[in-house]
């Protein structure tokens, strides 16, 4: 469906109004909000990302405790960071964070940068997040678009153009773009991802309430539920990860993950992924555990291994843990980083090994 222009100034203004006043009334009370410092802003929305804000509410306190200004983070070890992004998962994020405060620094003379094409500029930041940031910090006339807004709007305007299509794309941020009220654009952006995020939810929204509820055409057809319209999913990808939490007397070996792929920069138990499900026996025989074992020693397996079933958004990781014992540790050494169990936790480590490492630690592992 093509929208071509939905909307006049005046109907526009109109709905604006409408968003902000429900805004001051009905916003929740976050820190973000109180502020108009770039940085903490800009950390806000990369911290929310992909993650809902009662979980991103205590990662957002502690980074800004331990990077209280954007030179602070920029001059941290990337180890240190991930360290602390722990748990938040989309690590990208993490990496790209760093990067970016170091752009400041660099670029920008360790000023946050001001105009939207240079808040673009910046690593991890997309066109999203560059409108909430320039809106938010120095009302730049950039409408937001997130997933709150495509559900706002679709349902509003009875758009059932696919969301995450190009064509969807270009239709809802046009739209946005119209409907953004220039003389207050940071409070309009907020308030309509909040009327998503709040009243104008995913599933069973209570319509009967909503400011907006005389207007909406998904309302007045009774086909909220049929909006927002999305082309197809994602292929799920089924990997199968076997790792080996190999030890010698009070010591472990860890080994950092470097290639392009999920958890980059994360440490991790040594690892052999295999193209599907292996038993402890076949997995034995793969050549990648000869090669790691074969001047261990003598090894011991435990013979009850574990198994985590790990979901991401393109990807479903089934994992065995085999807890070994080896006897020489020297060919070990060259291929992995020996650390003491006792400073297992000083290491940024995916969620799944975590989960892993949290059920040793009720047993033996910290002994």
């Amino acid at each position: 469906m093509e929208t071509g222009n939905l909307i006049n100034d005046k109907e526009a203004f109109f709905i604006s109004h409408i968003l902000i006043r429900w805004y001051d009334q009905n916003k929740r009370d976050l820190p973000w909000r109180e502020t108009k410092d770039p940085y903490f802003i800009w950390l806000s929305e990369i911290i929310l990302q992909q993650t809902r804000v009662v979980q991103g509410y205590d990662y957002y306190m502690r980074f800004t405790q331990t990077f209280p200004t954007v030179a602070s983070l920029a001059n941290a070890h990337e180890d240190e960071v991930l360290k602390l992004w722990q748990g938040l998962g989309y690590y990208s994020r993490a990496r790209n964070l760093h990067t970016a405060a170091k752009m400041i620094i660099s670029d920008f003379g360790g000023v946050f940068p001001s105009v939207y094409k240079d808040i673009l500029s910046l690593k991890g930041v997309g066109e999203y997040t560059a409108a909430a940031v320039g809106s938010f910090a120095f009302e730049l006339p950039h409408a937001v678009v997130d997933g709150n807004v495509f559900r706002v709007l679709s349902r509003l305007f009875g758009i059932d153009t696919p969301i995450d299509t190009t064509q969807g794309k270009k239709v809802f941020t046009d739209l946005a773009n119209e409907l953004l009220d220039p003389e207050h654009p940071g409070e309009h952006n907020q308030a309509i991802m909040e009327l998503g995020a709040l009243q104008c939810v995913p599933v069973s929204p209570n319509c009967g309430i909503c400011p907006l509820s005389d207007i909406c055409l998904a309302y007045s057809q009774n086909k909220v539920s049929a909006y927002p319209v999305k082309q197809g999913k994602v292929k799920v990808k089924e990997r199968y990860f076997n790792y080996l939490d190999i030890r010698i007397g009070s010591s472990m070996f860890l080994n950092k993950r470097t290639g392009n792929d999920i958890w980059k920069n994360l440490y991790e138990l040594p690892l052999i992924e295999t193209e599907e499900k292996l038993t402890l026996d076949q997995l034995q025989e793969t050549e990648a555990f000869r090669q790691i074992f074969e001047k261990a020693g003598n090894i011991s397996i435990h013979p009850m291994g574990m198994t985590l079933k790990h979901v991401l958004s393109h990807r479903i990781i089934y994992a065995n843990f085999y807890t070994i014992t080896i006897t020489d540790d020297v060919a070990i050494q060259e291929q992995f980083l020996k650390i003491d169990k006792a400073n297992l936790f000083n290491f940024a480590i995916s969620r799944l090994v975590d989960r892993y490492l949290e059920h040793q630690s009720e047993g033996d592992l910290f002994a």
